[in-house]
């Protein structure tokens, strides 16, 4: 088994003026998607601002690829009902993941790149990537797709595994 090259955490943080799916309200949970890893987060009954602020961790060679982010609506006797999607692109993590080792950074805070939003992707505002404490950090405002309404917040980390050189050479 090949080894892990890191960890890429994904806090859901809040999704604001989501989409009405029930009477009046819906009951929505987010499934993330990074590769063929998929997770999810609590649902939170009766709110279209909702707030999980929820951690969900997936194990990857490099921070490469699409993250993908569906919001569903939980209904008891039904399917669930589509509220929208968004995804994020990771190529920003893995370029300032790469000028992170080309710097040599290991401790302080250091903005490492800029991401703009355009056509393109589905960011709200321009946002940039940052080093600290050790992480490769994107905090991005997503506009869902293909839904009348509704914007994520998400919190995107990377951490890299320390690798068996790194270790020996700071011996």
């Amino acid at each position: 088994m090949e080894e892990n090259a890191g960890l890429l955490k994904v806090t859901i943080v809040q999704g604001r003026k989501l989409a009405i799916r029930d009477f009046t309200s819906s009951d929505p949970y987010v499934v993330v998607r990074v590769g063929n890893q998929t997770a999810k987060t609590k649902v939170i009954n009766s709110c279209l601002n909702p707030v999980w602020n929820e951690e969900l961790t997936f194990s990857t060679k490099e921070p490469l690829g699409v993250l993908k982010l569906e919001v569903f609506d939980r209904d008891r006797f039904k399917s669930d009902d589509k509220m929208g999607h968004t995804f994020l692109d990771l190529r920003p993590l893995a370029s300032a993941s790469k000028l992170k080792r080309a710097l040599q950074l290991t401790t302080g805070e250091t903005m490492l790149r800029k991401v703009a939003a355009n056509s393109d992707n589905c960011l709200l505002a321009d946002t940039s990537v940052t080093y600290a404490n050790g992480e490769i950090v994107l905090d991005v405002r997503l506009k869902l797709r293909d839904v009348e309404s509704g914007e994520l917040y998400v919190t995107v980390k990377w951490i890299d595994h320390p690798t068996t050189t790194s270790v020996e050479e700071a011996r």
